[in-house]
């Protein structure tokens, strides 16, 4: 017998195959399902319920769901939604990595970092600027992971398919990565 939350997961993963039946491109399907207005957020409005079902093999269908439509490359993306552009600062070992793991998987560096934001992580990757770098603080660290409908601020860049062999001349440092959706191994 269900509980009733994974009752409401699975309600929600319904309303997502539903959708992309329909075939819609991976911007729109994203928009209706994961994005800030959409029915992931409206069925789980508080940060502790989307955070627990974000965990869920519901989620993790979803997530793969956005893959299949993204691997469809259909034309007209910009035409449903328009695109918005943003400058990261990286140093240039990080850019060097990402190039040469964009060329390693044959994609273009646009390609990996927008499928590495939409990974979730936790909270406890992202560095705390409130602290002042104090490893001391007294505040508790939530272990919960960000929604892929919040701001791509909360990202972590995520690892890359397991088909890709492990590489350490690619790969110099190695953590354990919070994804529930991926290997335990972290880029960075």
């Amino acid at each position: 017998m269900l509980t009733q939350s994974q009752e409401k997961y699975q309600e929600v993963l319904e309303v997502a195959e539903n959708l992309f039946r329909q075939s819609p491109d991976w911007v729109t399907f994203f928009r209706e399902i994961l994005g800030v207005e959409g029915c992931v957020r409206k069925a789980f409005p508080t940060f502790d319920d989307l955070t627990a079902f974000e965990q869920s093999q519901q989620f993790d269908k979803i997530q793969k769901l956005v893959v299949r439509l993204r691997e469809k490359r259909s034309s007209v993306d910009a035409e449903n939604e328009p695109t918005r552009v943003i400058t990261v600062r990286l140093p240039k070992s990080m850019h060097e990595y990402l190039r040469t793991e964009a060329h390693d998987l044959r994609t273009s560096m646009n390609k990996l970092c927008i499928s590495k934001l939409l990974q979730v992580i936790g909270q406890e990757m992202i560095p705390n600027d409130r602290t002042g770098g104090s490893e001391t603080s007294s505040a508790p660290k939530p272990a919960s992971t960000s929604s892929p409908a919040a701001a791509f601020g909360n990202r972590q860049l995520s690892p890359a398919p397991a088909s890709v062999p492990f590489t350490p001349s690619h790969q110099p440092h190695q953590a354990s990565s919070p994804s529930p959706f991926k290997p335990m191994q972290s880029r960075f």
